[in-house]
């Protein structure tokens, strides 16, 4: 792989790429999302939701009803991942989480882990208005408040 694939591999232009709306539908029916925390005005799949202004790894993400979905910046995903764990058992919460699928980093293994669910997506998922898809994996992560016994792992459909 050279230098310039490298780039492309783990890094965008970008940390604000829409969730595929279908992709998110088909999440959204299985776990009623409430809260989008990490989103724009312009990208939000909830009606409640935070912007990079409103700073969503500071604030609460308990719910009394419904889930939460997070497409968080991939350039912060460590500490996103973690906040969803920790909310996750703190507030009972589930929280759904589509991230590039990196099984080699510290965070897959300190958090992912533990998750109740990993699902692996088949193929590559197209973000926001893009020509192409992603140059890397995704994965989705369901964290729903006990997570001691450990994932499930399964492929999913995009």
């Amino acid at each position: 792989m050279n230098e310039n694939d490298k780039k492309v591999m783990f890094s965008s232009a970008s940390d604000e790429y829409a969730t595929p709306q279908s992709f998110y539908d088909k999440l959204n029916m299985e776990f009623n999302f409430q809260l989008d925390p990490a989103s724009s005005p312009d990208n939000h799949k909830c009606w409640s939701f935070y912007t990079m202004e409103d700073d969503g790894l500071s604030k609460s993400w308990k719910l009394l009803h419904g889930s939460v979905f997070c497409n968080p910046p991939y350039s912060k995903v460590a500490k996103w991942i973690e906040k969803g764990y920790t909310e996750s058992v703190e507030h009972s919460t589930t929280v759904v989480m589509l991230v590039p699928a990196r099984t080699d980093t510290k965070w897959f293994h300190q958090y992912c882990m533990k998750a109740s669910e990993v699902r692996f997506v088949k193929g590559r998922l197209k973000f926001g208005n893009e020509k192409n898809s992603a140059p890397f994996p995704s994965m989705v992560v369901v964290f729903r408040g006990d997570n001691t016994a450990g994932p499930k792992m399964v492929a999913m459909e995009r």
